[in-house]
């Protein structure tokens, strides 16, 4: 893969309804990065263990949009709120089922 290949390349996710497309290589995400993380990045990245990595990657692509919906998905969850969930078992009967 070349240099502009690698550049280009992304990972595509909804947040808070809209497709949004993030770098998904290591050099897209630092590049995207304001210059004052990318130290703290490129330490994590060292460290990070293979298996772990895809999810470390994952989390410094994501535009803080991405962690704020999760906070208020699990602000909802344990209000009760359990609207539009899907048990993992496919027991349609459990409480707040969709």
């Amino acid at each position: 893969m070349g240099e502009f290949e690698c550049a280009t390349t992304t990972w595509t996710t909804v947040i808070d309804g809209e497709l949004v497309e993030v770098p998904a290589t290591m050099d897209g995400i630092r590049a995207a990065l304001p210059e004052r993380d990318r130290a703290a990045f490129d330490a994590e990245v060292r460290r990070t263990p293979a298996q772990d990595l895809h999810r470390v990657l994952a989390r410094w692509a994501l535009p803080a949009a991405a962690a704020n919906e999760d906070e208020a998905i699990v602000a909802r969850l344990r209000d009760g709120d359990f609207t539009g969930c899907v048990p993992q078992d496919g027991d349609a009967r459990h409480p707040g089922a969709a």
